[in-house]
């Protein structure tokens, strides 16, 4: 687009931040032929969205805020994944142990589960029930057994790579038209008296500038909304966010197969701990966080306080900080509220919030969750098109699959792929869970050039043909795209700095890089790991000899 733009070159949305919102955003408004593009400083998904507990849920949670409303649409989104992204969603089994001295009687909590199941009638996933102490001692018996009443055995979900939930919006939104314009920074509004006509942007890495003018500007940008208006409109702090930190660690003794989410005696917190794709995610804290939104670091206090709640209800555990594979931070796009005593009373739903008429053209996000991504984007939708003077036009992504689930059989798709060559059983598993019937993408890539079958990454079993996959059909533009938002190889114990020469050198040549470039973008990706605290910056790295194969 150059700075001279004709009348009609003014896009109907332009959304700020591609985050699963935003990208839910801008697929709902392209299927409903709004003219769409999405500008983020970094990658699709890079935010808020990759620090999450990864879970579709319910929001049992939300009982004890009475937010019905909230539980209602939880489980409705929860049910339409499970029919539109079945390959990224997997049902979730959760106990909750009982002990005595809880701040939630055990009945409460019963009751609680039956509700939930009530509200659920239909789009459940199994009810709930309750767990005896015997049948707790057979089932969990690492689990600390003093003080325990028994609990109670509920079904959520999981999504277990959530960036490639955002991946899939991406693809889907891209492929109904909207435009995703990705490391480029929006720098300023344009306005035109009070109304707001479109962004100013940069690319990072050129640093060219541009304008786009849009009927209507969509500030989606999470935790940082509020950066998005300083300077330019006036308007009262949207955004009160707080930090939650997750700590990642491998199978421990008396590690258990379920998801357990019990309350820490410390704060009386729910906290989880979480089957994660062969490891364990411990968290999530709640914090108050004022600090800087592009510097989120797990804090050597909130690692000591998940790791002595979980060596306290599994005794047997006996982790150290040593045993923290990584650590993943994240701030939550809740909405401000003043003097707050107990940051799990912010309410966790979504509100779309028009300037107008102060600054008409102008709305702002707040709040939000990775379950009700696409009711989220169906409310602004709805209003956009209201702000906009259009007809209303009916939403199509109840209905709408995500591209790795376009299929009509889902199960016999998988089926037949689990069968065929060159494959083991573990990678072709593997492709399923992250590309779904787009793993034949990967295959294709792959029979019109053999080398690409190679595997880039011995613990996961990944192969080079993903990599050319996420730079030319996914917008994969950096090291760091690749690998912990496409591939996902990042997300492995060392974090894929074994990988990552290898996935440079295969990028390369497909995005015009240099040996040079090659060097930056690996350099760059251990810069863009340092917040994670990885375990393979703390400690020199083995020689790639004596890495074993993990397959």
């Amino acid at each position: 687009m150059s700075h001279h733009q004709s009348g009609e070159d003014v896009v109907d949305l332009a959304i700020v931040g591609a985050g699963i919102n935003g990208l839910a955003i801008a697929r709902d408004a392209a299927a409903r032929g709004l003219r769409v593009v999405v500008v983020d400083r970094a990658d699709a998904g890079s935010g808020t969205s990759a620090t999450s507990s990864r879970l579709i849920h319910g929001g049992l949670k939300y009982l004890e805020r009475y937010d019905f409303t909230l539980v209602h649409e939880s489980v409705r989104e929860r049910h339409l994944l499970f029919r539109n992204a079945p390959h990224l969603v997997r049902d979730y089994p959760m106990l909750i142990p009982f002990y005595a001295g809880n701040s939630r009687p055990g009945p409460l909590l019963r009751l609680g589960v039956a509700v939930f199941d009530a509200l659920a009638a239909g789009r459940g996933r199994g009810r709930g029930r309750g767990v005896s102490n015997r049948r707790m001692a057979m089932r969990w018996p690492h689990l600390e057994q003093k003080g325990l009443r028994g609990g109670v055995l509920f079904n959520d979900a999981q999504v277990p790579w959530a960036e490639r939930l955002c991946i899939e919006l991406l693809l889907d939104a891209r492929h109904l038209g909207a435009r995703l314009l990705t490391h480029t920074t929006v720098t300023g509004l344009l306005r035109s008296g009070d109304r707001v006509t479109g962004i100013r942007t940069r690319e990072n890495r050129s640093g060219h500038e541009r304008e786009i003018r849009a009927h209507l500007t969509v500030n989606a940008a999470g935790p940082w909304i509020d950066r998005v208006l300083d300077g330019q409109i006036v308007s009262k702090r949207l955004n009160g966010g707080t930090k939650g930190s997750h700590l990642i660690v491998d199978p421990f003794p008396g590690a258990p197969s379920t998801c357990i989410f019990f309350e820490a005696a410390a704060d009386r917190r729910p906290i989880f701990v979480l089957p994660w794709e062969g490891r364990y995610m411990l968290g999530s804290t709640d914090l108050t966080y004022e600090g800087d939104l592009d510097e989120v670091v797990t804090d050597q206090s909130e690692i000591d306080y998940l790791l002595a709640e979980t060596n306290r209800i599994f005794p047997g555990a006996g982790l150290t900080p040593d045993d923290v594979v990584y650590t993943v931070a994240g701030v939550r796009p809740l909405p401000y509220a003043a003097d707050v005593t107990d940051n799990a009373k912010i309410s966790r739903g979504h509100t779309v919030l028009d300037h107008g008429p102060a600054h008409p053209g102008l709305f702002s996000i707040i709040g939000g969750k990775l379950t009700t991504h696409r009711a989220l984007a169906e409310d602004v939708t709805d209003a956009a098109l209201k702000a906009l003077g259009r007809a209303p036009r009916r939403c199509t992504t109840r209905t709408r699959p995500l591209p790795g689930a376009d299929t009509s059989d889902y199960a016999a798709f998988r089926e037949e792929f689990m069968h065929g060559s060159p494959l083991s059983a573990a990678q072709r598993g593997r492709l399923l869970d992250i590309y779904g019937v787009r793993a034949r993408r990967v295959l294709a890539l792959a029979e019109e050039d053999p080398a690409l079958l190679d595997v880039v990454d011995e613990e996961s079993g990944a192969v080079a043909a993903e990599v050319v996959l996420a730079v030319n059909e996914e917008g994969a533009a950096t090291l760091g795209d690749i690998l912990l938002r496409r591939t996902l190889i990042g997300l492995g114990s060392d974090m894929g700095r074994g990988a990552a020469p290898r996935c440079a050198r295969i990028a390369a040549p497909h995005l015009g890089w240099d040996e040079h470039r090659v060097q930056e973008e690996i350099a760059a990706y251990d810069e863009e790991l340092r917040p994670f605290r990885p375990r393979s910056l703390r400690t020199p790295a083995a020689p790639e000899s004596q890495e074993r194969s993990m397959l």
